[in-house]
């Protein structure tokens, strides 16, 4: 394993994510619109806190999924570099006479993790403040620490102005290298937009459902997330599985029982801490739902976590 790799998972490493797209969002009707076109309670959130949403079609499909961090004056959107310029446009899509405007900021702004078991401690004795709850922030003289992590361990994020560094090469911590946060992130069961939730997917079959406010009024895609919940179930599910084999498969393996096909690899990567590979998949909902229930990839034995 590398060094990165054993930093993110036993004790602090720093993570690269300038490339992530960062939108700011302004206008005395940021919050409505906000609010109309995300999957989370946007109405409830105050300065200092924020959430995890998904971006639907009307007919409940997920088109993009985004961090959203409340300020006095705005809103901050953190959101995968491919989706930096679909996100603004499906946000105004919907706008009609509101006030509002999205700035995309990425190229003026940086943005680095710190995760992993020791990353409050790392921050703590550096002076830096340390949010407690999931997406609350603070702020951190011209930056602002969040609490939030891209690899599914403990962790937070430093984002700040391009012209402002802070000095954070002169705190000893590791580099953790993109291919060590996605195996991470692979065997903490954390999906990624783009891999492992589609634009085809439903809310309940990502099992994302901190991205979605049941109480809130009419959204975006609500009808069809309601009619679901109201059904009681999808038909499949993404959950993370153990496979005993000594190579990752590729994403779209089948999963099957007995022959039958019951599933997907999405993600996958070699894993000692799985024994074997890690893997994210959708599995139908009879099979997923039973951790016990012995399933075949590609010849090898593999078990739902």
């Amino acid at each position: 394993m590398t060094q990165g790799y054993e930093a993110l998972r036993h004790g602090a490493a720093i993570v690269d994510l300038s490339a992530r797209g960062r939108l700011r969002i302004t206008g005395r009707d940021r919050v409505r619109l906000l609010h109309n076109v995300t999957s989370n309670d946007v109405k409830k959130l105050a300065p200092g806190s924020g959430c995890y949403a998904f971006l639907l079609t009307p007919q409940g499909r997920i088109q993009a999924d985004l961090n959203l961090f409340c300020f006095t004056d705005y809103f901050l959107i953190d959101t995968e570099p491919e989706l930096r310029q679909k996100v603004p446009q499906l946000i105004l899509k919907y706008k009609v006479a509101d006030q509002v405007e999205v700035e995309d900021i990425t190229d003026h702004t940086w943005a680095l993790g710190l995760e992993g078991p020791e990353a409050a401690a790392v921050l703590r004795a550096q002076n830096v403040p340390v949010p407690g709850d999931a997406y609350a922030h603070l702020a951190w003289g011209p930056f602002t620490v969040a609490n939030i992590s891209v690899s599914g361990q403990s962790g937070f994020r430093i984002f700040g102005p391009a012209d402002r560094q802070a000095a954070w090469r002169e705190w000893a911590v590791t580099t953790a290298s993109e291919a060590d946060v996605r195996q991470v992130r692979i065997e903490n069961g954390r999906p990624r937009f783009g891999k492992d939730i589609r634009e085809t997917s439903l809310p309940q079959e990502t099992q994302q459902l901190h991205a979605v406010s049941f109480q809130k009024g009419c959204y975006i895609g609500q009808e069809i997330v309601e009619r679901i919940r109201a059904q009681g179930h999808v038909n499949k599910k993404l959950v993370r599985l153990a496979i005993e084999a000594d190579s990752a498969p590729p994403p779209g393996t089948s999963v099957s029982v007995d022959g039958k096909e019951v599933g997907e690899i999405t993600s996958s990567v070699q894993s000692s801490e799985a024994g074997g590979v890690a893997a994210l998949a959708y599995v139908r909902v009879p099979y997923a739902d039973h951790p016990a229930m012995l399933l075949d990839v590609g010849g090898f034995r593999a078990r739902v976590v």
